[in-house]
């Protein structure tokens, strides 16, 4: 299994209404992640990119979603790995902060 490189790992920032609200009040930030990342490599790179202090990673696997146009089905979105990461309380993260 190739090493992957730690800006590799962060996709993108999940910035939804409720992601927004729990930056705010629990310092959690949600990152559509790599899906081979593990919970470590997640942690080391949002710890190397942002300079924060990382509690706590959790992670899951979005499924796939399907549509339906008559009788046929197709897919509407792919599957992708969510991580929730959890800072030490006090720390932000700014990109979230717009």
């Amino acid at each position: 299994m190739p090493e992957l490189h730690l800006y590799n790992i962060l996709r993108r920032p999940v910035i939804t209404e409720r992601a927004t609200i729990m930056a705010d009040e629990q310092s959690k930030y949600i990152f559509e992640v790599a899906a081979e990342a593990n919970k470590l490599q997640i942690k080391e790179a949002v710890e190397l990119i942002f300079e924060v202090d990382v509690l706590k990673v959790n992670t899951m696997v979005v499924p796939a979603k399907r549509g339906r146009r008559g009788r046929n089905w197709y897919m509407r979105s792919k599957q992708w790995k969510k991580a929730i990461v959890t800072l030490k309380p006090g720390q932000k993260i700014e990109l979230f902060n717009l």
